[in-house]
């Protein structure tokens, strides 16, 4: 698409290419990076930005669910949340076919470059944009595991490797390449990303004259794990359809195992660093059951913690991964670290808050372990001297968690509310 600083007629455009997409069958549609407007200036970028529940989100929320499709919104003009920076958020947005938002991603790598070649290229995107701080974790959706970058993300390798590590099988990048740097890098670089990860990559991108100053070289594409360009939408307005094979995926990564061969003891290795607490405005999946936000107390790259439904005892709390997974044995090692470095903080903090010194902390690791939700998760309960007659009656008690025969009775949304936010206020004056 080809986006201007008239922001109803880019809606317009993006209404028109999701429907355009959802009657050729598409379960998923990558929009690509100021999907909302390109502006003449910082000034007016800064003015025509929006909250996550303005008008566009909104717009694009219901696009969704009336298409029944999920949605890659990359690159929309987020308003900054406080007063002192004026400066806007360059933000992925995922949204799922129930036109929720569920997945954020802050684009980390800002375009500052002058380039004197074929004329000067010169753009400062920290001028007007604020760095994210943080890797998202996957998104697994309808086509596979969704990993989140943004244009310039791009010609970073080292996170393009941590998504893979993290799970990620398609990996994307929706941009407005230049003209000059397009030519020279776009389909090399794509193409190098999806071989040196075996993950599919798809690009979304802005085309053509946006204003007397903007030009983008456009060319969106869908590339495979084997570096084959699937589809292509040239130089033109459009929409390029593509069917994601992850059996093909798997085949590859399992005939050119590369993450088994790499050589970390000669050259190091690449890993999410974590980044301390999030506490984005985003609900969570666990297994069945839907955790509102007001539930959810902390939340890291690849890892959430909630209070608890029905608590063995007060402070019972879990840890879970982002992603669904039944056992720790399906996470990727990255996604293991941060569970536990996870696990470590909210003991820290459970501790503190129950003036405790020990902790229960324990991994029902499948169902034949207990486990009753379908989703790999971490009990962590506070323990005080001679809370049990025998000290090991705690299990039997948590044998017993969320089954039918167990006693106790479930607690009220406000009651849980009030005690992740007792959480969320105790972290901001300790140090974890």
């Amino acid at each position: 698409m080809t986006s201007t600083s008239d922001k109803t007629d880019n809606l317009r455009v993006c209404q028109q290419l999701i429907s355009s997409a959802a009657t050729q069958g598409a379960d998923m549609v990558f929009l690509p990076e100021a999907f909302d407007y390109i502006a003449e200036n910082k000034d007016e970028s800064i003015e025509l930005s929006e909250n996550l529940d303005g008008d566009t989100i909104t717009a694009m929320k219901d696009a969704a669910k009336s298409h029944g499709i999920w949605l890659s919104l990359g690159g929309f003009h987020q308003r900054g949340l406080n007063g002192v920076d004026s400066r806007i958020r360059n933000s992925h947005v995922i949204i799922n076919s129930n036109g929720e938002v569920v997945e954020v991603y802050d684009k980390i790598h800002l375009f500052d470059v002058k380039l004197k070649r074929d004329g000067i290229v010169q753009l400062k995107e920290s001028a007007h944009t604020l760095p994210g701080t943080r890797v998202s974790s996957p998104v697994s959706t309808p086509i596979g595991r969704v990993g989140l970058g943004i244009c310039y993300d791009l010609r970073f390798p080292e996170m393009s490797l941590v998504l893979k590590q993290m799970g990620a099988e398609i990996l994307t990048f929706p941009s407005a390449f230049t003209s000059v740097t397009g030519q020279a890098h776009w389909e090399v670089l794509l193409r190098t990303r999806a071989v040196d990860n075996q993950c599919y990559v798809v690009a979304a991108a802005q085309v053509g004259q946006h204003n007397g100053r903007r030009m983008s070289y456009g060319h969106a594409m869908i590339v495979d794990p084997w570096g084959k360009i699937v589809a292509s939408c040239d130089g033109e307005v459009g929409v390029a359809l593509a069917e994601i094979d992850l059996d093909n995926l798997r085949k590859i990564r399992e005939e050119m195992p590369l993450d088994d061969q790499r050589r970390p003891d000669l050259y190091g290795s690449v890993a999410v660093c974590d980044s301390g607490f999030s506490f984005v405005d985003r609900s969570f999946v666990f297994g069945s059951f839907h955790i509102p936000t007001s539930q959810i107390f902390l939340r890291s790259s690849s890892s959430v913690a909630f209070v608890n439904i029905k608590p063995v005892i007060p402070g019972h709390v879990l840890v879970a991964p982002l992603r669904s997974a039944m056992k720790l044995t399906d996470l990727s090692p990255v996604e293991v670290t941060d569970l536990f470095l996870c696990v470590q903080k909210v003991l820290k903090l459970i501790e503190k808050a129950y003036g405790v010194a020990s902790s229960t902390v324990s991994v029902q690791d499948g169902p034949d372990a207990g486990q009753t939700v379908p989703h790999l998760h971490v009990h962590i309960l506070p323990r005080k001297k001679g809370d049990f007659d025998r000290n090991d009656d705690i299990y039997n008690k948590l044998e017993k968690h969320d089954k039918v025969d167990d006693e106790r009775t479930k607690r009220s949304a406000e009651e849980m509310a009030l005690e992740a936010n007792k959480l969320k206020n105790l972290i901001a004056t300790c140090s974890l």
